[in-house]
């Protein structure tokens, strides 16, 4: 499912610094407002002090009252668009034009929160560089200003993928707004969970039962969440990213487990718990009491924000997980049809069918996330398996190719991964040789397969998460020896040995519900292989 460390860039990047809740004025108070998160939930923004004389903004900064009176007009049509979910390129511009149009009623013509909620504006349309250069502007004339540091953070921190230097900035950003800056908190949070490491940072030191305490990355990641719910309890992003804490949590304790299983004799399960044989036979330990718990957080959020997408998301992963699989691929349709621009959400249902062999609904699905991310190496080697399990004999002189010009896409965007390699392999050796034409014509299909899978495991051979499919490589490129043999040795009358039945070797598209992906890790570590035949199908956030 999405959740994959790759993902979870991906989602830092579409999610979090893309759906920002707005800043407003106030009278004579300090406020807070934004960061992190995604979806459809109306911003915390004060509202009724916006377009009040005498205004002030983040840093009690005055605000003119003609420069009020514009803000407050670009406020609400920012939330209007948001709550209708419509932005497009068109209204992105529009609404960060109004903001900045109440600079100009600025005697020094300085408003750092019209630019950054400009800047916010801009994201919503994915329009990075117009936010980014808004953001600097809003820090330039307030350097102080929290919030437009904490999104220069994260546009550090996807520049150079320096988690533990945007850890650091996090916790400095944090305090200097003295723990009241709810979106900081819960990004700090996230990239908390992700490094997940033994270090204690400056904002894990607590007290409990009278005693001071230091909390490691991950007990502090749920610390610094529930700092940000004690401020706002209906900040979504918040929830969202407690869910995944539970849910995360879970896959770590599951997979503990399966390792100690592994390495002693079976032992009674621990309580709560139960031991789940999935497709592939292979024996995994589920956390049953952690997994419900996240379920919950998500249940209680959904009643709270019934239109944030997110959260969909993630009870779809929960559910995944629990083995619920109409739940999951409900969850995960309905977060696609709140944010039809949410590519997690699109290749997590995309997973879901095609590990279900719904190849036509995962058709689907993978391609509207092509849409959102057209080069995304998982989403085009999706789209050919689900391609690929759609091969009739009807269609198989129009739906080969179409299958074939994915893979070359894959090849294309990253030609090291050798993932398309090993479905190339399958496609040749099923498929293109069993095509119907000559003994030679097959030959020479099989010798292009036996040369694709020997590519194959030229460049996965030192590659660990690649063990099972460098395997399964080696055992077609003996048996396509073996018929390469036969066919050259047989007399032309003799009948040739019976095609090996579409998909019959093939690794299981997905084995699971899951699609094979991994669970949600750390966006700084490159993202794990899926095993060969399988998309990795994302990690949320």
């Amino acid at each position: 499912m999405k959740q994959s460390k790759k993902a979870c860039q991906q989602s830092r990047e579409a999610v979090v610094m893309k759906r920002v809740s707005v800043l407003g004025l106030i009278v004579g108070a300090s406020l807070f407002g934004a960061a992190c998160g995604g979806g459809n939930t109306p911003p915390n923004t004060p509202g009724s002090g916006a377009g009040a004389p005498h205004a002030t903004g983040v840093g009690g900064n005055p605000v003119a009252d003609a420069a009020a009176a514009s803000f407050k007009t670009a406020l609400d049509s920012f939330l209007a668009h948001d709550k209708a979910n419509d932005w497009n390129e068109g209204n992105c511009a529009s609404v960060a034009k109004d903001f900045e149009a109440s600079v100009d009623q600025q005697a020094s013509k300085k408003f750092p929160e019209a630019h950054y909620n400009a800047a916010l504006a801009f994201q919503r349309c994915d329009k990075d560089s117009e936010a980014k250069a808004l953001f600097g502007k809003a820090l330039s004339e307030d350097p102080k200003f929290h919030h437009a540091k904490a999104a220069m953070t994260l546009y550090q921190l996807k520049a150079d993928n320096n988690v533990d230097a945007a850890i650091l900035a996090l916790e400095d950003i944090v305090k200097e707004a003295a723990f009241q800056n709810v979106p900081a908190l819960v990004n700090l949070a996230m990239l908390q969970m992700d490094r997940d490491t033994d270090h204690i940072g400056e904002t894990c030191k607590t007290f409990k039962d009278g005693k001071p305490i230091e909390l490691r990355d991950f007990e502090c990641a749920k610390l610094n969440l529930q700092r940000a719910l004690a401020i706002d309890d209906s900040y979504m992003p918040a929830f969202n990213q407690l869910a995944l804490y539970y849910f995360k949590g879970a896959k770590k304790r599951g997979a503990a487990s399966d390792a100690k299983a592994a390495a002693t004799a079976p032992k009674v399960a621990p309580a709560r718990g139960k031991r789940d044989v999935g497709r592939t036979g292979k024996r995994k330990f589920v956390d049953v009491q952690a997994l419900e718990l996240a379920a919950l957080v998500c249940s209680q959020a959904i009643r709270k924000g019934p239109t944030y997408a997110p959260i969909y998301n993630t009870a779809g992963l929960i559910q995944s997980e629990l083995g619920q699989i109409n739940g999951a691929v409900g969850s995960f349709q309905k977060a696609a049809a709140l944010d039809q621009r949410f590519f997690e959400a699109q290749m997590n249902l995309a997973a879901v069918n095609l590990g279900y062999r719904g190849f036509d609904r995962a058709q689907e699905a993978y391609g509207k996330a092509i849409a959102v991310k057209p080069n995304d190496y998982e989403a085009h080697l999706g789209l050919a398996l689900a391609l690929r399990g759609q091969i009739t004999d009807v269609n198989f002189d129009k739906q080969v190719p179409a299958v074939q010009s994915e893979l070359d896409q894959c090849k294309k965007l990253d030609a090291n991964r050798p993932d398309a390699l090993f479905n190339e392999g399958i496609l040749t050796q099923e498929y293109k040789a069993n095509s119907g034409g000559s003994k030679d014509a097959q030959v020479a299909q099989l010798e292009a397969a036996l040369a694709i899978f020997t590519t194959f495991v030229t460049k996965a051979a030192d590659k660990p998460a690649y063990a099972e499919g460098v395997k399964k490589a080696n055992d077609r490129i003996e048996d396509i020896k073996a018929t390469i043999a036969f066919l050259k040795e047989a007399p032309a009358s003799a009948a040739p040995p019976p095609p090996v039945a579409p998909g019959a070797a093939t690794p299981t598209p997905a084995t699971d519900p899951t699609g094979g992906a991994t669970a949600p890790a750390a966006p700084k570590d490159a993202p794990p292989s899926p095993a060969p035949g399988q998309p990795l199908v994302p990690k949320p956030h």
